[in-house]
């Protein structure tokens, strides 16, 4: 039997187990971005209903990170853990075999499901196993490298293996790897849970929750089609209102509430998921429109818009381990208002992307500098969100900045790809060819996702107080900072 001392001397060896299994779970939500066109021809997908291939992972995820980061804390993180992983397998094996529209769309969100599951067990155990200060700091940074380079390195491999094998073995691909860390997870991770909370679990919260943020992105995608004045998305978004406002009131109410309020009082938690939610919802539509514009305007094959984005790939795990150790030097605060002005600035240079375009003139710059401030911007939040937080509570604080920053993700999508598509249809309904067309609603897009972004900037400079930050930064640098 492995003691607990054992399970300390093996806690970098630990990290890597962690940070493959996040990994795979933001996988996940890229991997897919390649393969759409031939998801769509094979599955006979609309224009309209291609996003949900993306969306249902994501929306689940979100939806249910609160839960799976309350069950890791009252249930066991590794045990939790472990459940998410197995879920996680089951689901990309049935994903790969879908034959229809509904099966993948089911399978999508039962994956989310599971890594709702897996990713905040493993963010709780890495808060668990690296006190606050530069050792946790420093294994943030190993994992903000690691996760934020999956979404990049998704695009890659899903590229690679659509083009060599098909779009099933971007879905398969989680089965081995999810079973490898499975294997290796007990000898590993040692159990941990927190043993004075109350065992009960807010399910009335977690459905509505996930019924109103789902309902919400919905009526985000079906407003290009439908219209924001029709009878249709007005009764929509007040569904998503009225659910939302009912998940409020069951936490108010309950005795063990799914996000207990009093958490916000950490006003740099607070700062760091909303951020982190703006944050996700300018990166992931990044990579979303990147894709088809590669495929669709200057027709790259799967393979050749994968490759496109290892500068990218490269360029974040090198930011992400820099941005944890300039954090321990500076502090939260400027890191993640840099790291944002970064995203900005690289999507900026997006919103100029032309029917003529190329790699070198319009993706590898911009690339470069949103990898920065993905690398900058990712870590910097995280480590914010759980820092200061009681070991009870990892879990909730991990499901919390999770859920931020892929809800941001979702809606971000579903927000942009409304006002894409919007650009696009006037554009062919004024004459434009498809391909200028396309370009129109892309620019729009990004554009879009500057603003958002600038957003996120102002939320981090006016929301993240700077003497809750200094408690994590090394005590001979606070002083220096403080004189």
């Amino acid at each position: 039997m492995t003691t607990a001392q054992e399970y300390l001397d093996k806690r970098w060896t630990a990290l890597i187990l962690l940070c493959v299994a996040q990994f795979i779970v933001v996988l996940d939500a890229s991997i897919v971005n390649v393969a759409l066109p031939s998801i769509g021809d094979a599955l006979d997908f609309s224009e309209e209903n291609l996003p949900w291939v993306v969306n249902a992972y994501v929306i689940a995820f979100g939806g249910f990170l609160l839960l799976g980061g309350r069950a890791a804390d009252l249930l066991g993180r590794r045990r939790v853990f472990m459940a998410g992983l197995i879920v996680v397998g089951v689901a990309s094996l049935a994903a790969g075999f879908a034959t229809t529209q509904g099966q993948l769309i089911a399978a999508r969100a039962a994956q989310g499901l599971g890594a709702a599951i897996v990713s905040p067990a493993a963010l709780s155990i890495v808060a668990n196993l690296f006190k606050d200060g530069s050792e946790r700091n420093k294994a943030l940074g190993a994992w903000g490298a690691v996760a934020g380079s999956a979404g990049a390195a998704g695009v890659l491999l899903g590229g690679i293996l659509t083009d060599s094998l098909g779009w099933e073995w971007v879905l398969w691909v989680n089965v081995p790897v999810a079973a490898i860390a499975l294997a290796f997870t007990p000898g590993l991770i040692p159990e941990s849970r927190s043993e004075s909370a109350t065992r009960h679990f807010d399910a009335a919260g977690a459905v509505t929750v996930t019924a109103g943020l789902s309902v919400l992105a919905y009526s985000f995608l079906d407003a290009s089609s439908s219209g924001w004045g029709s009878t249709k998305i007005v009764g929509l978004l007040a569904l998503s209102v009225a659910l939302l406002g009912a998940f409020v009131a069951i936490e108010l109410r309950s005795k063990a509430p799914l996000v207990p309020f009093r958490i916000f009082r950490l006003r740099t938690l607070t700062g760091a998921n909303v951020a982190g939610l703006l944050l996700g919802a300018s990166l992931f539509s990044m990579f979303f429109f990147i894709s088809l514009y590669m495929q669709q305007v200057l027709g790259y094959s799967a393979i050749h818009a994968g490759l496109s984005y290892l500068p990218l790939a490269l360029t974040i795990i090198v930011a992400a381990g820099l941005g944890g150790q300039l954090v321990t030097r500076f502090g939260f605060k400027p890191i993640l208002a840099v790291g944002l002005a970064f995203v900005s600035l690289g999507l900026l240079w997006f919103s100029q992307v032309s029917v003529g375009g190329g790699f070198l003139t319009d993706i590898v710059g911009p690339s470069i500098l949103a990898a920065i401030g993905l690398g900058f911007g990712f870590v910097t939040s995280t480590i914010a969100a759980v820092s200061g937080v009681e070991d009870r509570e990892q879990g909730l604080a991990s499901g919390l900045i999770n859920t931020s920053q892929q809800i941001g993700g979702a809606l971000g999508i579903a927000a942009l790809s409304t006002i894409a598509t919007s650009h696009t249809e006037s554009a062919v309904a004024s004459g434009s060819a498809l391909p200028v067309a396309l370009v129109d609603g892309f620019n729009a897009a990004f554009t879009g996702g500057v603003v958002i972004a600038a957003l996120g900037i102002i939320a981090a400079l006016t929301l993240i107080r700077r003497d809750e930050l200094e408690q994590d930064v090394e005590p001979e640098l606070a002083l220096d900072m403080a004189a």
